[in-house]
């Protein structure tokens, strides 16, 4: 029950035909139902104003596989919106229409055109639009291209297979040539993750124990936000990342910095803190292969896809991970002195 000053509003009690007041105990003041109305309408509205942000959006494409997304979008609502139309239109008809008898024929005909023959003719059209949509790429179409992506909980490992037979090693930022043909080869070693980034094209979900194949075109340089769109844990909702996409040139140029070791730097503090278990850092630090490779972390533009890489948020980072990524597998080092966590950033931001 709502109660407050004059107004007050009942509540039926389920399953019974009558109504039964409430306790004072029971009461509801009716001004927190409407602050909490506003909450949500607020809530839906901030969500509604996050979806239309260019980044992160298929209505906003940057390959012909997300105009053709975005195409296929539009068509569908359109087709829904006319059979909604036409359905409860034709139930409308049926229901409030005041005619003598003999138009009961006339209104069945009306329910069965608008609300079984129409639908089924439209559903029909819209799924032969929908199947001509599907990729036509052969066996025999190479891409330009090909990056694996090693998808875990909560972060990407994404490796870039070099045509002269080298590789080289990122994470939780994808960087990409505009106009090139690009093979995601996909895997995962714990549970399903599903690898998007809206602007380009569909999703395909990484699953342990299978190889999935996801080809992209992009043609809009510019940056774009990727996501994981399959719940996998409770760090899900941050295990983001960005897209880079380049122009041809200035792709090679990054390419070549990427193959080429770190520059030189004391890893003293890296390795004392026993840094090096885990992370590899080409021409430095060797052995480690579990956590991301940080040959050229200081040229990536986040840490952990969730942070702006600067001293600072690194520094917190390095307190306290958990903070930024709930259950995340790294652990903190917040019983280092201050001297000691200094030094590691300091070292980790020479690594462009």
């Amino acid at each position: 029950m709502l109660c407050g000053g004059n107004i007050s509003f009942r509540r039926l009690v389920p399953h019974q035909s009558t109504t039964r007041l409430k306790g004072a105990d029971d009461c509801i003041p009716i001004h927190s139902v409407i602050r909490n109305r506003r909450i949500w309408t607020g809530t839906v509205i901030v969500m509604m104003i996050g979806g239309c942000v260019e980044s992160q959006s298929v209505l906003h494409p940057a390959s012909d596989d997300a105009a053709a997304i975005t195409r296929l979008f539009w068509v569908m609502t359109a087709g829904a919106a006319v059979i909604w139309i036409m359905v409860f239109g034709a139930a409308i008809f049926a229901t409030l229409a005041h005619r003598p008898k003999s138009s009961e024929r006339t209104a069945e005909m009306v329910i069965l055109g608008g609300g079984v023959i129409f639908p089924t003719v439209t559903l029909g059209a819209l799924l032969v639009y929908g199947l001509g949509l599907l990729p036509d790429w052969g066996p025999s179409d190479a891409p330009d291209i090909t990056v694996r992506v090693h998808a875990e909980q909560y972060w990407w490992r994404v490796t870039y297979e070099s045509p002269g037979g080298g590789e080289v090693e990122a994470a939780n930022e994808v960087v990409l040539p505009s106009g090139a043909v690009v093979d995601f080869v996909l895997t995962s070693p714990d549970v399903i993750h599903s690898f998007w980034i809206p602007p380009l094209g569909g999703k395909m979900d990484t699953i342990p124990g299978r190889v999935n194949l996801l080809r992209l075109r992009p043609n809009v340089p510019g940056t774009y936000q990727g996501i994981c769109a399959e719940f996998c844990g409770d760090g899900h909702a941050f295990m983001a990342f960005e897209a880079h996409v380049l122009e041809p040139s200035e792709f090679e140029r990054w390419f070549a910095t990427q193959q080429q070791p770190a520059e030189p730097a004391d890893p003293t503090a890296f390795l004392a803190a026993g840094c090096g278990g885990c992370h590899q850092i080409r021409g430095l630090v060797e052995q480690g292969s579990i956590g991301p490779d940080l040959t050229h972390f200081a040229s990536r533009s986040t840490i952990a896809g969730v942070l702006d890489n600067t001293p600072d948020a690194l520094r917190e980072w390095l307190h306290d991970p958990s903070a930024f990524k709930p259950d995340v597998r790294m652990p903190g080092y917040a019983m280092l002195p201050d001297d000691e966590l200094n030094a590691i950033v300091a070292f980790l931001e020479q690594l462009e």
